[in-house]
């Protein structure tokens, strides 16, 4: 290696330390300005920056074998020279760009410290803002609690109605329970009276063999008697259809009415549920908006109307829940009420075909005796024709509709009307076994 060389690589050498000194020199100034940021960082930030440093040392080596490369390919002393010179240039070049780049960050730095004091400022501000804010939200919290304990107060006076309401209901139905009882002791005397006239039904069958020719006109009654009944009887029918079919009409139209009644409710209670939600939902807003801004004083007032606007709300939407709630009741009472209604029609409809089948066995067991003593008279006089008798041995009851309903009980009047029809003779199912 000749003189020149030489004193390329010392000149190269030279260039390389001048930029290391600039670096060490932005840093230099980099700490002055920033000695109150460099306090606050930790032990680790330091390790980093030391281990930042023998990769630095191993950068510059590579460089400088990158450069001694680039040397070695040229031919002559001058041209390395040049190069060296241009590579020179090159780094100074490059190292006062990064010195005013160092100036602009220690402005930024600059900038960034007053930003740091005024937003300081500002943070506790909106300290004193939000302890004021939370002195309010407490008041309002308070007010909050004198409400729940007013419809606390509320509920339980309506409570005490319900109580009421139902004391009275008791009463009317101990009243209804004394009537039921006074009818008991009505149809056992009835029973009494049927005894009666079954005695005397024993006493007309004996006069009744004795008299053979009244036989046709008896019969001819009987048969119209049994004409009467069966009038009577489909008449009833028809009575309990109808009566049946409007009860039904009632219940379906309280049960629809009900099932409104309920879903309206559930709507109102969705709609309470939906607002305490919103409610949260502001409140969290609220919170936000107290972290966040400074000069709140305009929103909050905002906030607070809105706020009691939908206090006002709630109490609308629970006055309208407990009008509702209440038409409920009333539905369902009338609901049961029908139910028991139902329920005595539907006994007094098996004992009306309890009485019904006890008719058509007496029925049978007078054909019976009727065609006994027709054969008799047939035996001592020769075959007769007997105009206007009808044949009931193979009289059988209409198949029970399935479908049909009770209607409301006959009357003490229609029961007593009976009497005089048949002639006055009572009906007693055992009455054809003792004769």
């Amino acid at each position: 290696m000749d003189a020149t060389e030489v004193c390329g690589v010392d000149v190269l050498v030279q260039g390389l330390s001048l930029r290391c000194s600039h670096h060490s020199r932005g840093s230099g100034e980099e700490m002055p300005s920033s000695s109150e940021d460099s306090r606050e960082e930790t032990s680790g930030h330091r390790d980093l920056a030391d281990s930042k440093k023998p990769q630095d040392k191993k950068e510059l080596g590579d460089e400088v074998n990158v450069l001694m490369d680039a040397l070695n390919t040229l031919s002559s002393s001058e041209e390395k020279l040049a190069a060296l010179c241009k590579k020179y240039a090159d780094l100074l070049e490059e190292s006062r760009g990064m010195q005013k780049q160092m100036k602009g960050l220690q402005k930024q730095q600059a900038q960034m410290v007053k930003e740091k004091a005024q937003l300081q400022g500002e943070h506790s501000k909106a300290v004193l803002a939000r302890s004021k804010l939370e002195n309010r939200c407490r008041e309002l919290q308070r007010h909050n609690r004198a409400l729940k304990e007013e419809n606390t107060l509320k509920s339980r006076e309506y409570d005490e109605r319900r109580k009421e309401a139902t004391l009275h209901f008791q009463a009317t139905l101990s009243e209804i329970e004394e009537q039921m009882e006074q009818h008991s002791t009505h149809n056992t005397r009835l029973q009494q009276e049927n005894l009666e006239l079954a005695d005397k039904l024993k006493k007309l069958v004996e006069q009744y063999e004795l008299r053979e020719e009244q036989v046709d006109s008896v019969f001819k009654q009987k048969d119209e008697e049994q004409q009467l009944l069966d009038s009577k009887l489909q008449k009833t029918t028809e009575l309990l259809r109808k009566s049946e079919e409007k009860h039904l009409r009632e219940i379906d139209f309280l049960l629809k009415e009900a099932t409104e009644s309920r879903h309206l409710c559930e709507l109102m209670k969705e709609q309470e549920s939906q607002l305490k939600q919103q409610l949260s939902f502001y409140m969290d807003k609220f919170e936000d908006f107290q972290s966040t801004l400074s000069k709140s004083n305009e929103m909050f007032t905002a906030f607070r109307q809105e706020m009691e606007k939908m206090t006002k709300k709630i109490k609308k939407l629970e006055k309208e829940t407990t009008m509702w709630r209440g038409k409920w009741e009333s539905s369902s009472q009338a609901v049961l009420q029908m139910a028991e209604e139902k329920t005595l029609r539907d006994r007094h409809y098996a004992s009306l075909h309890a009485k019904l089948e006890r008719l058509e066995r007496l029925c049978r067991a007078l054909q019976k005796e009727r065609n006994d003593l027709t054969r008799k008279v047939e035996v001592q006089h020769g075959p007769q024709t007997e105009p206007g008798l009808v044949d009931l041995g193979h009289f059988e009851p209409e198949p029970e509709d399935p479908t049909a309903k009770s209607d409301p009980q006959p009357s003490e009047g229609e029961v007593a009307e009976r009497g005089p029809e048949r002639g006055g003779v009572g009906l007693d199912p055992t009455a054809p076994e003792q004769t």
